[in-house]
């Protein structure tokens, strides 16, 4: 085996190219494998779980899931780091990469296989990553036939979508602001939140119908999205109180307001042995099946907030932002 590590993954799996992106932040030498049938085997030698990505050391172990891969090898490459040295502002970035990972996934997934356009171009990039051998349409067609209905999976539908593609355009919308007077979301280097976020946006700039949508409206987070391809660090983070103004609308408007209210619903559900839940979400009814990984992150993410010693500064920021109760299990 080669030195270094092999991230087995996709350019369309955001989850993939999230662990990429903080590979080349970290300088980590590394392989990136595109993973498809010809390789299967050497994949599943490796993998507990049928899921990109997949990070193979030079050992031979076998590691995955996005949030756990990042948070092993900061351990070991710890500068530069991607925590900000406040602990209130840490756990604030640490639950912006919650949410992009558990709610900022479903509106890249809605436009991927919703519209036929989108359904199209993402069937298209897969089959020919993924089985450059096979024939083409065919190949196409069995995606769009396994993608298309896990739409219901997370939740969306004509029913649900106003709630969906709103999240999306409120959040560009602060973050297009945000983004005004600074090269990532802390400040001047990336952090926890940076590799969540970007991750399901750079997907969304590679799809037809929200790419012309961020083009159009958000040109600063579309820069922010190719800087994140190869972050560098071009200075210090920012203390909090910098960022506040611009960047607590994304906690107020859209984790206390929609992130949060969703996963209690769906954790709640959880436990109660539901496959389905239905709520009021943004004054609409919404509808989805239940999911019972976002109830154990949900939980992960309550242990990391009850693991801040010095929480003075934190809990009045959550209060603010209809963000305390929540993380109150």
């Amino acid at each position: 085996m080669s030195e270094g590590y092999r991230i087995y993954g996709n350019e369309l799996s955001p989850y993939s190219v999230k662990v990429r992106s903080y590979f080349r932040y970290k300088r980590i030498p590394h392989q990136w494998i595109v993973r498809s049938a010809a390789n299967e085997a050497e994949f599943r030698e490796h993998a507990k779980l049928p899921l990109i990505p997949l990070v193979v050391t030079p050992d031979g172990q076998g590691l995955q899931d996005s949030t756990p891969i990042i948070e092993h090898f900061e351990k070991l490459h710890p500068e530069p780091s991607i925590h900000p040295p406040e602990a209130a502002f840490a756990f604030l970035s640490a639950l912006i990469e919650e949410y992009a990972d558990e709610w900022g996934n479903k509106p890249m997934f809605h436009y991927r296989w919703f519209y036929e356009a989108d359904q199209q171009s993402a069937a298209e990039r897969l089959a020919r990553s993924m089985m450059p051998d096979a024939d083409l349409g065919g190949a196409m067609e069995m995606i769009k036939g396994r993608m298309i209905p896990r739409l219901k999976f997370v939740g969306s539908s004509e029913a649900t979508k106003d709630q969906i593609e709103g999240s999306f355009l409120r959040q560009l919308q602060i973050l297009e602001s945000h983004l005004g007077a600074r090269p990532y979301l802390c400040g001047g280097r990336p952090a926890f939140a940076d590799f969540g976020l970007y991750a399901q946006l750079y997907q969304c700039s590679t799809d037809p119908t929200p790419a012309a949508i961020i083009k159009s409206r958000a040109p600063r987070v579309l820069a922010w999205i190719t800087r994140m391809l190869d972050p560098q660090a071009q200075g210090p983070f920012e203390p909090w109180e910098h960022l506040r103004g611009t960047l607590f609308p994304l906690f107020k408007d859209e984790i206390g307001a929609i992130f949060f209210p969703w996963s209690a619903a769906n954790a709640r559900a959880v436990a109660a042995g539901e496959k389905e839940f239905s709520m009021t979400l943004a004054g609409k009814p919404y509808t989805q099946d239940t999911q019972k990984y976002h109830a154990k992150s949900l939980a992960a993410l309550r242990a990391r907030y009850a693991a801040v010693a010095d929480k003075s500064a934190l809990d009045p920021i959550l209060r603010d932002a209809g963000c305390y109760e929540w993380l109150q299990g």
